[in-house]
C-alpha cells in the first residue's frame, strides 16, 4: 500500500462536509456530499476503474465480470458537533501520534478508500476477479437510505457481498433499528430545541423556560448563553449511548424540578421506568437514546434512537413503546441475522483469523449498515474489537496500524469472495 498516497486521497475526501444538505440540481444531498462523490469517482478513474454515477444519489466502482460480488461504503457523514471538542479540525486530516484523524475517518470515507486502494494493488499486480466486483457508494446513508433505495431503481443488487462499516471479526447479526417520536406534556416553554441528529447522543439543548433557578443551574451544570440556559453533553453512536454524555437528560430534570414536566419522562427515558431496556437476546439489550428534543404547542417532543434485539418481535417492542407515551414512529430497519456457519459468514471470519492469528468467532452489533440492503451480506471491520468505538464521536480516528491491517485483511477478502 502506498500510505502517502493514501493519507492525500484521504486528505480530499475528508475536507467535504458531507453531512445531508438542502438538494441542488444533480446534487440530491446538497454540494458537500456531491462534491466528496465526486471526488472519489476521479480518485478510481486515475486509478483506470469504470465508474457510474446514479444521479448523485451513490456511485460505484466496476471491476470484474461475472456473477455480482458488491462492497457497500457510504461518503455521507455525521455531524461534526461542538468544534470546542475537537482537539483538530474536523475537515482537515491530521496525522497525530500515529492516528489519521477527521471526521469520517472511520464512518465510512476511510474504509471505502482502503477497499479502492487495496482494488488497485489487486490490479496493479495483475489480479482478475472471476467475479464482478462492485465497489458501492451511498450518499445518506446517516440520513435515510435514499441513496440505496435510487440505485435498486436504476440497477438491481448484487447477489453477496460485505459491508466495512462496523467491527471486526465478522457481524452475523444487527439489531432492529427504530426512530421514535414520543409526544409529553408540558408547561409553556418560550424555547426548547437540541440535538444534531436522530442517530448521536444528544450533546447540546438550548431552552429558555419560565422559572430560573440558579440553585439547580449549579446542580445541573447549565450555563446562561444570551437569553438562553444551555446544557452541554458528550455525542456518542446512539447505538451505545452509554459511551456519551446526554444533555437532554439534565435538561428534563431541571424541568422537573421547576415543576414543568412530570418526573416520569426522565424515569421512562433514561432509568428503564418500564423495564423496556431488559429486553435481550444474543445479539444484547434493546438500548434507548433520546436524541433530539423540541417543544411544540404546549408538547415536549423526543426523538428516540432504539435498536431492539434481533431475535424480538416487532410486535413486542410496540407494545412496550406504549408504555412511554404517545408516539409516532419516523422510521424502522428490521434485524438482521445471518447463520453464523453460512459459507460467507465462516469464509471472512477465516480470512480474519488467518491475517490476525486469532481464533475468533462472529459477532453481534447494534449499529446499522448497508448489509440490511441486500440477502446476503454481512458487515465486516473495519473497527477492531479492542479498540474503543468512536464513531459519531469528536476527535475520530483510525490507528495507521488498524488502517494497514485492515487493509491486507479486506485485500484477501475479496481475492477469497471473487
Amino acid at each position: 500500500m502506498d500510505l502517502n498516497l493514501f493519507i492525500q486521497d484521504l486528505k480530499d475526501l475528508v475536507k467535504y462536509n458531507s453531512v445531508q444538505a438542502e438538494p441542488s440540481p444533480n446534487m440530491p444531498f446538497g454540494k458537500e456530499v456531491n462534491g466528496c462523490l465526486l471526488t472519489f469517482l476521479e480518485i478510481a478513474n486515475r486509478f483506470g476503474f469504470e465508474t457510474i454515477n446514479y444521479n448523485g444519489y451513490a456511485g460505484e466502482v466496476v471491476f470484474g465480470q461475472g456473477e455480482e460480488f458488491g462492497i457497500l461504503c457510504h461518503l455521507d457523514i455525521v455531524p461534526a458537533g461542538s468544534l470546542k471538542d475537537w482537539d483538530t479540525p474536523p475537515f482537515d486530516l491530521t496525522l497525530k501520534n500515529d492516528k489519521l484523524i477527521g471526521r469520517g475517518v472511520l464512518d465510512n470515507k476511510g474504509p471505502a478508500l482502503i477497499i479502492l486502494h487495496a482494488l488497485n494493488e489487486l490490479k496493479q499486480e495483475g489480479f482478475i476477479p472471476n467475479k464482478k466486483i462492485r465497489l458501492i457508494l451511498g450518499c445518506n446513508e446517516e440520513s435515510g437510505w435514499e441513496c440505496i433505495n435510487h440505485l435498486k431503481s436504476l440497477n438491481k443488487m448484487p447477489s453477496f457481498g460485505f459491508s466495512p462499516d462496523a467491527d471486526f471479526p465478522v457481524i452475523y447479526a444487527e439489531k432492529g433499528i427504530m426512530h421514535v417520536e414520543f409526544s409529553f406534556d408540558s408547561k409553556p416553554l418560550t424555547f426548547l430545541k437540541g440535538g444534531s441528529a436522530y442517530n448521536m447522543v444528544c450533546d447540546k439543548v438550548e431552552f429558555t423556560p419560565n422559572v430560573i433557578n440558579d440553585d439547580l443551574l449549579e446542580k445541573y451544570k447549565l450555563v446562561k448563553e444570551g437569553n438562553y440556559l444551555v446544557s452541554y453533553g458528550k455525542t456518542a453512536h446512539a447505538s451505545n449511548p452509554t459511551k456519551g454524555i446526554n444533555a437532554i437528560k439534565r435538561v428534563l430534570e431541571y424541568l422537573q424540578d421547576t415543576n414543568c414536566v412530570s418526573q416520569e419522562i426522565k424515569q421512562k427515558l433514561f432509568d428503564n421506568y418500564t423495564n423496556i431496556l431488559s429486553l435481550q437476546d444474543e445479539t444484547g439489550n434493546l438500548t434507548l437514546s433520546p436524541d433530539l428534543i423540541i417543544y411544540q404547542n404546549g408538547k415536549i417532543k423526543i426523538l428516540c434512537d432504539i435498536r431492539y434485539p434481533s431475535t424480538l418481535p416487532y410486535q413486542k417492542v410496540l407494545q412496550e413503546l406504549q408504555k412511554i407515551a404517545p408516539y409516532e414512529i419516523k422510521g424502522h430497519q428490521p434485524p438482521i441475522f445471518l447463520d453464523k456457519n453460512c459459507n460467507l459468514v465462516q469464509t471472512l471470519i477465516k480470512v480474519y483469523n488467518q491475517e490476525t492469528n486469532q481464533n475468533a468467532r462472529p459477532i453481534s452489533i447494534g449499529g446499522g449498515t448497508y448489509a440490511r440492503s441486500m440477502p446476503n451480506c454481512v458487515a465486516f471491520g473495519p473497527v477492531f474489537t479492542n479498540e474503543d468505538g468512536v464513531c459519531h464521536q469528536p476527535n475520530e480516528y483510525m490507528k495507521l496500524q488498524d488502517l494497514l491491517l485492515a487493509f491486507k485483511i479486506y485485500k484477501k477478502a475479496i481475492t477469497v469472495l471473487s
